[in-house]
């Protein structure tokens, strides 16, 4: 197994101090890049491990953070932060920028080489950064199926790569829809998975300390599915050369 270094990163956003998880991989020389958004609640352990499983494949890799170093508990409390924020495409790829600049500093970061990958109110971030026209290699979002401002998907300039659970009922079949035809409108190679079964939130497992929404919950073998998935989107993609 390769060996991962990691640190935290702190920078502004949003109004406020973001604290990320930068995980790099062993070696001296430049790597393609991941930038990795957090679900609704905060940026977690989950998410951290995410980035360093991608560290270990040989990218950097940085887990953002979406709440200034907060992680929600409190399901209403963080409906009351995320909720604006995904009717604010100007404020999600604020965030999504200034992650994006912190990634490109490092000097490990190969800077022509970069993908999103967010989930929840993190890959809706990610795929803002897409209509805002940013050069990715790869954009991949589970659970966060958003359509954006119109016409502003034909800035996207990258495979799209997205997920959802089938009984979510906060992306429901109308949203996923919408979502599938703002993509194929603007000429998007994009592609949609719907695990059948699967509630919202179905690839995070849960801890006691949280208190859930109706309709979310964890599916652990779509969960697995997911994660190759989106690995698959990146070898594909965004290929190591080691």
């Amino acid at each position: 197994m390769t060996t991962v270094t990691t640190r935290t990163v702190e920078y502004p956003a949003d109004g406020l101090t973001m604290v990320g998880h930068l995980a790099l991989p062993t070696g001296v020389g430049r790597r393609p890049a991941v930038l990795l958004g957090p679900e609704g609640p905060g940026l977690d352990d989950v998410q951290r491990g995410r980035a360093d499983a991608l560290a270990e494949l040989g990218y950097v890799a940085l887990a953002f953070d979406i709440h200034g170093g907060r992680w929600f508990t409190d399901p209403e409390e963080m409906l009351a932060r995320c909720m604006p924020l995904l009717a604010d495409p100007d404020r999600m790829r604020g965030i999504g920028h200034a992650a994006l600049d912190v990634l490109r500093a490092e000097p490990r970061t190969d800077p022509d080489r970069i993908a999103a990958i967010g989930y929840g109110t993190g890959g809706a971030i990610a795929v803002e950064l897409g209509r805002d026209g940013v050069d990715l290699r790869a954009i991949g979002t589970v659970n966060g199926l958003f359509t954006g401002r119109p016409g502003e998907a034909a800035r996207i300039r990258c495979p799209v790569w997205a997920g959802v659970g089938s009984e979510d009922p906060i992306q429901p079949p109308a949203q996923r829809d919408a979502f599938a035809a703002e993509m194929q409108a603007a000429g998007v190679d994009w592609r949609l998975v719907v695990y059948g079964g699967a509630l919202h939130a179905f690839h995070h497992p849960m801890t006691r300390h949280q208190t859930l929404l109706p309709g979310v919950g964890h599916h652990p073998r779509h969960a697995q599915r997911a994660w190759r998935d989106v690995v698959g989107l990146l070898e594909e993609c965004l290929p190591v050369s080691h």
